[in-house]
């Protein structure tokens, strides 16, 4: 038995160990000034819910710092079924007579709790469905897919494959996007948060790489990352940059872009007083400055937009972003 507590205490130990260390870098992180070029490329997103209402939509394009809206299309089930949202036409015809030079492509998202060690999120009966009907989706005015698929343990087969199945469906011309789950802060953080969790949080720098290695765009998310206080969110997001880029740099001409937590509401992501958008931006310019990109990554921000997004969020992300 006191062999066993022992054990059980050394676990503890080592776990506090891990968080307590995870803090003090990400207190580090936010400190300094991000340099002048860590700006918008123009490259920016923005996740968008098939609604009539198009003011808050028309606010954010009117910026010019958005070419991209993820489209709210479809919810993807444990058999790769897709079931569609209505109505998406309506909004594709307006993006097309309003703003035709932003792309739309189709957000299909996954969505459960709980992630295994020993079960892939799809089986393969499950991809093959998955494969041949998102790509269908796509063909219906999108310019490509956005697939959000959580939580996926690391080192899960499924969701890699899934990716390549996919994209060899979609064809030439059409663009793939895959929203990942945030990038450990340090090597093995990750091992802590899923026992705590009991589902993946973060991924290794070596599966983010291996999940998007047939993706067009990667998007690294800004909501939902526990930390209690805002600077620690901001160096968290700036752990999120240079870890990002990183793993991704060897890739040529993929796009990078960081979620920014514009929106009130849980409906797309946990919303906490501590994840600012204009935290989230101190943060990402910090990492960009940081992580020195290599020449040709696209990187830019993408809006968690729903249907609700505030004055005051366009005002940081034109003051703090598209002209600082």
């Amino acid at each position: 038995m006191q062999w066993l507590m022992t054990r059980v205490l050394a676990g503890v130990a080592a776990v506090v160990a891990v968080l307590v260390g995870a803090g003090a870098l990400l207190g580090f992180q936010a400190a300094g000034r991000p340099a002048q070029w860590a700006v918008s490329q123009g490259s920016d997103a923005a996740w968008v819910g098939s609604w009539e209402d198009t003011g808050p939509l028309a606010a954010v394009l009117d910026t010019g710092g958005v070419d991209t809206v993820y489209v709210h299309a479809g919810d993807i089930a444990a058999d790769g079924s897709v079931e569609r949202v209505p109505d998406t036409g309506a909004l594709l015809s307006w993006l097309a007579q309003g703003y035709p030079e932003v792309r739309a492509l189709a957000w299909l998202r996954h969505e459960v709790t709980g992630s295994s060690l020993l079960r892939d999120r799809f089986d393969a009966d499950a991809r093959e469905v998955l494969a041949s009907e998102a790509p269908a989706v796509a063909a219906d005015g999108f310019d490509g897919l956005h697939l959000e698929i959580r939580p996926v343990t690391v080192n899960d087969p499924s969701l890699p494959e899934l990716v390549g199945m996919v994209d060899e469906g979609l064809g030439e011309g059409a663009v793939l996007s895959v929203q990942a789950q945030h990038v450990e802060l340090v090597p093995g953080a990750r091992v802590p948060s899923f026992v705590l969790g009991r589902e993946e949080k973060y991924w290794s720098k070596g599966y983010l790489d291996r999940v998007t290695g047939h993706a067009d765009e990667v998007v690294l998310p800004g909501v939902d990352s526990g930390m209690p206080m805002g600077l620690l969110y901001e160096g968290f997001m700036v752990r999120q940059v240079t870890e990002g880029v990183s793993a991704l740099a060897h890739r040529e001409g993929v796009a990078v872009r960081f979620g920014l937590p514009a929106h009130t509401s849980d409906r797309w992501g946990p919303s906490t007083s501590s994840e600012s958008l204009e935290t989230a931006l101190s943060g990402v310019r910090l990492g960009l400055t940081r992580a020195e990109p290599p020449e040709g990554m696209v990187l830019g921000v993408a809006l968690y937009l729903a249907d609700e997004t505030g004055a005051d969020d366009l005002a940081a992300y034109t003051s703090e972003w598209l002209s600082p």
